[in-house]
């Protein structure tokens, strides 16, 4: 019996807002990325009731299989809103070819039309500063619970959105 291969897409894959539908498929590949270590994180406690910014979240789609994901929530810092990104999740057969970074870039666009400053998120530095989000303005946002300061990172959405970001990450 043949073995089977997955060939990743060729045909580049829908990015489209999330809707309704699309929650469960969202749910699985959030799950497969990361596993069910994901709830001990300091971020899950910043989606914990909490409400998505619908107008925000992305997924990207093939075939109308959800491949891609990525989410923003309410938050704020020193009582300043911003959005918080979270989680960012691709399909591991469509990983490598920017979707990653598309699904950013679409919640990050959004986020901006909606009217918020700043995007903040606990990640990878060298991935996430190559679409313009840094360490330095976010040094003095503390997450709730354990967490490596230097994985949190900011992106201003309008001229001084990231500054004056001091004080505890709070949903809201």
């Amino acid at each position: 019996m043949p073995s089977s291969v997955v060939v990743p897409s060729i045909v580049p894959p829908l990015i489209l807002v999330e809707r309704l539908e699309h929650a469960r498929a969202v749910e699985v590949l959030v799950d497969r990325a990361f596993g069910p270590g994901r709830f001990a994180k300091s971020s899950e406690r910043l989606r914990e009731g909490n409400r998505k910014l619908d107008d925000c979240s992305f997924v990207a789609l093939n075939e109308g299989r959800v491949i891609g994901s990525v989410r923003l929530w309410p938050v704020s810092v020193g009582g300043q809103p911003v959005a918080f990104l979270g989680p960012l999740a691709v399909d591991a057969t469509e990983r490598s070819h920017g979707l990653g970074q598309a699904l950013v870039e679409a919640a990050c666009a959004a986020a901006a039309k909606a009217g918020w400053r700043a995007v903040l998120l606990v990640g990878d530095a060298p991935y996430f500063g190559r679409i313009g989000f840094s360490a330095a303005p976010a040094a003095r946002a503390t997450m709730p619970g354990p967490a490596d300061q230097r994985r949190v990172l900011v992106k201003a959405l309008v001229e001084g959105g990231d500054a004056g970001l001091v004080g505890p990450i709070l949903i809201g």
